[in-house]
């Protein structure tokens, strides 16, 4: 099972990916972090951040995931995957799950944990200005129909968390990868 996360930089993509690993070991469900910082620095070293090489980044980070899925793991590929045909290419191509992990533009310019919004926002011609941030001067595509919708600004790490937990394990369970709960174990 693959479940792509979408959102910009801020969102809570990763904290939320840990969160429900945490969830998933708990249950010793076979599972794997895909995080695009992470795999910037190693497998998509050779690309910019163009529209082209973010494609292709995701591109290599889905086939990845395939790879992985297809070992029997859930994945959880967090990218902020801007582009709404690469999302529906993966969804077709891989049967991957869409995530939105949406975040109001004040609360991810308050968390701004990479300084990124405050050198995205600096006036044209400053030289530390950032010109392609994702959401901000650069393109994102909202999903219209993303499989789970989580507005980080609105829920809890632990409640986005459970929300997302829960969602994934009515896929497995509709799959035949994990049996159904019974009275003696509850599940979300």
């Amino acid at each position: 099972m693959i479940v792509q996360f979408t959102g910009l930089s801020g969102a809570g993509k990763t904290t939320l990916a840990h969160a429900v690993a945490e969830k998933l070991q708990q249950l010793q469900i076979a599972h794997l972090i895909i995080d695009g910082d992470v795999y910037r620095k190693t497998l998509c070293a050779d690309l910019g951040f163009s529209a082209a090489d973010r494609q292709e980044n995701v591109r290599r980070l889905a086939r990845l995931s395939h790879e992985k899925s297809q070992a029997g793991a859930v994945v959880l590929l967090a990218v902020i995957n801007p582009f709404a045909a690469i999302r529906e290419q993966i969804e077709k191509e891989y049967g991957a799950y869409t995530v939105w992990v949406d975040c109001a533009l004040p609360t991810l310019i308050s968390r701004d944990t990479k300084g990124l919004y405050k050198r995205a926002l600096l006036p044209e011609g400053h030289p530390d200005k950032l010109h392609n941030l994702t959401g901000v001067n650069d393109v994102y595509e909202a999903p219209e129909n993303p499989h789970v919708h989580l507005p980080t600004h609105l829920h809890s790490v632990d409640e986005a968390a459970e929300i997302l937990f829960a969602f994934i394990c009515r896929q497995l369970i509709a799959a035949g990868a994990m049996p159904p709960a019974d009275d003696n174990t509850p599940l979300p």
